[in-house]
């Protein structure tokens, strides 16, 4: 089984849903010394399979899956509605409709993915929005899979250390995209940063930890690691390599002087998720009900339509708090600079 303080570079890069973390970028990271993941987020199972026969041909080394877990909790359809049709000028404005929730899945195919990675698992599967049965993690493991679920409290730390987790992805407030919170409630109104989350849970549990949220040098990864983290996850550092999927939108907002900070919202997805403040997020971030997946369905056309655009006013742009740092280089050569900085005394 995969042994996070055994990688040659301890940098992991953090599953980002929606396009950026392709097989090639997965498989460069690996290839690195570090740890690369694709996620499943928004996909079918045999898209998840696909991607993960194409990182298999292009590194024999580890690498992760993340999954997401399924919508919890009963969502208010008439905030849901409300919030839809405030978005109808929006839509008209881009020549897009928004979606229509009802007609969504809201367990993001889980159970179909589950049944594809027991058969035949990658090292490492980890989880985002909530926690697994002990029984699914106990038979990934039983698979050779490192299961890693990640946290935003000490709560969520001890459920899943109580579950079997094999390690934790620790989130502070300052990382990029949606908030990995057990419920879509949690994480705006007093979000966590990662230096004082990293001490509480370390405090509750001796499972190797990953550290993320805002990280962007060598020196912040050695932070993080001298607080007791084995390893360091970062995202928004590869949103601008030539291997990262991320939009040409996106990429360019990163530079963009027009966007001069970050913040948590609900606006895209009805998740607390941090990116670059931009118009869309001003105007109905504060309308946006706590109802995932349902605003991200009602959303997602609007978004489609306003990247096509390069209308970066109108798409979620997500980032952490170190987004100025990240570089239009090579995923290889970020991991080694990362590293190389890290050791530095």
């Amino acid at each position: 089984m995969l042994e996070l303080r055994a990688l040659g570079r301890p940098v992991v890069q953090a599953p980002m849903a929606g396009g950026a973390s392709t097989p090639a970028l997965a498989a460069a990271v690996s290839e690195a010394g570090g740890l690369g993941f694709l996620a499943a987020g928004y996909k079918t199972a045999a898209a998840v399979r696909a991607d993960i026969t194409a990182t298999r041909a292009l590194t024999s080394r580890p690498f992760g899956v993340n999954v997401f877990m399924p919508a919890a909790g009963a969502v208010d359809e008439a905030a849901v509605a409300a919030y839809r049709e405030r978005l109808v000028p929006e839509g008209e404005r881009l020549g897009a409709e928004p979606g229509d929730p009802s007609a969504a899945d809201r367990t993001d195919a889980y159970d179909d993915k589950i049944a594809d990675l027991l058969a035949d698992p990658p090292a490492a599967v980890s989880f985002t929005f909530g926690c697994p049965d002990a029984a699914t993690v106990r038979a990934l493991r039983e698979r050779g899979a490192l299961v890693i679920v990640t946290v935003t409290t000490a709560r969520e730390a001890v459920t899943a250390a109580t579950s079997g987790a094999g390690a934790l992805c620790v989130q502070g407030a300052e990382a990029g995209a949606h908030q990995g919170s057990f419920t879509d409630t949690g994480g705006l109104d007093d979000p966590i940063p990662l230096r004082r989350l990293l001490a509480a849970v370390r405090s509750v549990t001796t499972l190797p930890l990953i550290a993320a949220g805002g990280l962007g040098t060598g020196a912040q990864i050695a932070e993080v690691l001298g607080l007791g983290a084995v390893a360091a996850q970062l995202g928004t550092a590869f949103l601008r390599c030539p291997e990262s999927g991320a939009s040409a939108v996106h990429k360019a907002a990163l530079t963009d002087p027009r966007f001069t900070r970050t913040a948590l919202t609900r606006a895209f997805s009805g998740r607390p998720a941090r990116g670059l403040v931009n118009r869309f997020m001003e105007e109905h971030g504060e309308h946006a009900p706590a109802a995932y997946p349902d605003v991200h369905y009602i959303t997602a056309p609007l978004r489609r339509a306003a990247s096509a655009r390069g209308d970066a006013e109108a798409v979620n742009l997500w980032a952490g708090t170190a987004y100025r740092l990240a570089r239009e280089a090579p995923a290889a050569e970020i991991v080694a600079a990362l590293t190389a900085d890290a050791r530095r005394p």
